[in-house]
């Protein structure tokens, strides 16, 4: 992976975190993440987030959105 582009992935997951209290305002940020990742850290995102949304239950649906 090449790094240059691996900033981007940490910054995305940095941003989620501190959205999650709300769940509109993550769903927008996730919705602006798919737009400017890459296939291979969208699917880096997509096991984070199952990760991370098992203590938000609420936020689990929004793993669907990743293409």
């Amino acid at each position: 992976m090449p790094s240059f582009v691996r900033p981007m992935f940490h910054y995305t997951k940095s941003v989620l975190e501190k959205v999650s209290f709300d769940v509109q305002l993550f769903k927008k940020e996730l919705k602006k993440a798919i737009q400017s990742l890459l296939p291979y850290e969208l699917e880096e995102l997509r096991k984070w987030l199952l990760q991370f949304t098992t203590e938000k239950p609420e936020l689990k649906p929004f793993v669907a959105l990743i293409p």
